[in-house]
């Protein structure tokens, strides 16, 4: 098969494309035909090799060299001890942990996977999975977001942010969002009410306060959000920089004491919630906004424009010629 493989740490330059040996499923996991596969933050992480990385997938050299979690496929076959799938369903997860989708083929724990709906297509479901996730579980889920309140996402031109304002809408609340320049038509065109430009003004000192603020880049001092924030609000962020995740790790307890509001961290739990999104896809409710979907040999175009943050959306790419 093909498939996605770098060897070396040093960013999407590292990656190329070569054939590889087929996997074959265990006891409990099937094996996937690859039809589509999104690119996440996670999936550049690994490839650049930072020190968290590194921990996790090997000091010097990469243990795991296939990336990708989110992907769109059908079962081709399966382990003696799969129960919840058969050979030819349409099946769809996030991968995390284990990774391989950037390939033709991958296996993966059926506990990993749901059925995908007939009426969604392998892209759309390929971009859904961790984005949507992050989304639901920091805006519901810890957010606890209350119709009425007002909401503003940083990095919110991307797939965080994409799903996020569509689950607010649903809520019936004021949506900020901050972004690029290059992103902010596409942000009202999603509905953000609001939207700021990073490069020509910091939400953190403009004097506007929201009663949740999610934030998908991290790229602040957990002080710099103290002001930003109505008295018993809630910082809520999914990812970024890890000096400032350690910052909120060590000194938020004594930060929302002081400062009467909330800091958290969202701890993904991959694919709990694609039931509930199944549900909202089918009644027209939510929808993937994809800036672009890319042939495998094309990968390289692909990850550039996620590594130069210019993506709108999710950025797919599928596996196989149709």
């Amino acid at each position: 098969m093909k498939a996605i493989v770098y060897t070396k740490y040093g960013g999407p330059k590292m990656l190329h494309l070569q054939e590889t040996p087929t996997p074959s499923p265990k006891k409990d996991e099937v094996l996937i035909r690859v039809e589509a596969a999104s690119i996440n933050d996670w999936d550049l992480g690994l490839v650049e090799g930072d020190l968290v990385n590194r921990v996790i997938n090997g000091l010097v050299k990469p243990k795991r060299q296939i990336v990708g979690s989110d992907i769109a496929g059908i079962v081709e076959t399966t382990g003696a001890g799969v129960t919840r799938f058969k050979v030819g369903d349409a099946v769809y997860g996030d991968l995390s942990g284990r990774w391989g989708g950037f390939a033709e083929y991958v296996c993966a724990s059926e506990t990993c996977l749901a059925l995908k709906p007939a009426s969604m297509s392998f892209v759309d479901a390929a971009a859904i999975p961790q984005a949507a996730m992050l989304a639901v579980q920091a805006i519901i889920d810890v957010g606890q977001l209350q119709a009425g309140q007002k909401l503003l996402i940083n990095g919110a031109g991307g797939g965080v942010g994409s799903f996020g304002i569509q689950l607010a809408k649903l809520h019936g609340v004021k949506t900020t969002g901050v972004d690029h320049t290059s992103k902010l038509a596409f942000m009202r065109s999603i509905g953000f009410d609001h939207v700021i430009d990073y490069t020509k003004e910091d939400f953190t000192k403009n004097g506007q306060q929201y009663d949740l603020i999610v934030d998908a880049k991290t790229n602040r001092s957990m002080f710099a959000y103290t002001k930003s924030l109505v008295a018993g609000g809630k910082y809520v962020t999914v990812g970024g920089s890890m000096k400032h995740l350690l910052q909120l790790m060590l000194l938020r307890s004594w930060i929302s004491k002081v400062h009467h509001i909330h800091l958290c961290l969202v701890s993904l739990k991959t694919n709990r919630d694609l039931p509930y999104i199944n549900e909202l896809f089918e009644a027209g409710k939510i929808k993937p906004n994809i800036h672009g979907t890319y042939r495998l040999e094309n990968f390289r175009e692909a990850f550039h424009l996620f590594a130069a943050g210019q993506h709108k959306g999710k950025v797919v790419i599928t596996m196989h010629e149709h």
